[in-house]
């Protein structure tokens, strides 16, 4: 480990505990007597506020109420940092304001050898998304809906929303309790619970025209919302077993209401169970595009006579449909 690197993790270390000794610094990073103490004194001499105690059980403690001294990166961390910010563009993620802000502290800390890597790497590196004739870090072309940051904002201190929404030129309000906020198809939805109706319910951020707490007196508790939701849900009607291959596919990509419980220890087989609403085309054939995305890695366990008829009218080339036979 380089004395740098060594120097950065002694310092994250001191700062995370109440008090410390040499002999603990010793032990450890698997130093020296003399390399520790060098090391603190020139941590000492940064600006780090310590504090030593003499006598037998005498040691080490951090100042409270003091400046820290200014962080430093090493040359893996700041490529960490600005790759991270690169794959972030055209990303319509909340705060990108603060992400420019951002670039332009970290471009003012750095070397110029640094720079001149980051640079190389701007023009190298392009990520999904990525203008290749605009990708420049600090362009803001990519902001998301205005009512995001808004939503983040109020969900930090509450999740019972009032929130407004326009589809197709309507408008209408609900009542909700947030259970998710998450990206799925570069859009922005919201998962809630409505109050009024007591169903689940998903919205797109895009269609959010206002969102404010939802101030009320009688509240159901989290507990009793999910205790009521949990008695409508669906009965499952189609049972999946999941090989590595589409296990892997699996991570790449999943609606959020289905999940996957794992069969053995190295996770390399796994069970799937969903409810497939045979009523809903839309849904239907979008969960259909979707096990077909997964691949032949599938034998089907269980599945209602009705969602077999559907899908094979849907996708009648199916080779993993087959194996319903082969059970």
């Amino acid at each position: 480990m380089k004395k740098v690197e060594r120097i950065n993790i002694i310092m994250r270390y001191i700062n995370n505990r109440s008090r410390f000794t040499i002999s603990e610094i010793m032990q450890e990073f698997n130093i020296s007597r003399s390399t520790a103490i060098r090391d603190i004194r020139e941590i000492e001499a940064m600006g780090m506020p310590l504090v030593s105690e003499v006598g037998r059980d005498g040691g080490y403690f951090v100042m409270h109420n003091s400046i820290l001294p200014v962080v430093r990166f090493t040359d893996n961390e700041v490529k960490a940092l600005f790759i991270a910010f690169m794959a972030t563009r055209n990303q319509q993620l909340p705060y990108l304001k603060s992400r420019q802000s951002l670039a332009e502290k970290l471009l003012g800390l750095i070397s110029e050898n640094q720079q001149d890597d980051l640079v190389l790497l701007n023009q190298i590196l392009l990520f999904e998304g990525t203008n290749p004739y605009n990708p420049d870090l600090l362009e803001l072309s990519d902001l998301p809906h205005p009512m995001l940051e808004k939503l983040i904002q109020i969900l930090l201190s509450d999740n019972y929303l009032w929130i407004t929404i326009k589809e197709e030129k309507v408008i209408k309000s609900y009542p909700i309790y947030l259970l998710h906020l998450y990206r799925e198809k570069s859009l922005w939805m919201i998962e809630g619970v409505d109050l009024k109706e007591e169903k689940k319910k998903i919205f797109s951020v895009d269609h959010l025209v206002n969102v404010e707490p939802y101030l009320t007196k009688k509240r159901l508790s989290k507990k009793k919302i999910l205790e009521k939701i949990s008695k409508q849900e669906e009965v499952i009607n189609l049972v999946l077993e999941l090989g590595p291959k589409a296990i892997a596919q699996f991570k790449k990509y999943h609606p959020l209401k289905v999940s996957i419980s794992y069969t053995n220890p190295y996770q390399t087989t796994a069970i799937l169970k969903t409810f497939i609403n045979v009523n809903k085309p839309e849904e239907l054939t979008e969960i259909t595009n979707w096990l077909l995305f997964l691949g032949k890695d599938i034998k089907i366990r269980d599945m209602s006579e009705e969602v077999l008829e559907v899908l094979q009218q849907l996708s009648a080339e199916s080779p993993w449909l087959q194996s319903r036979d082969e059970r």
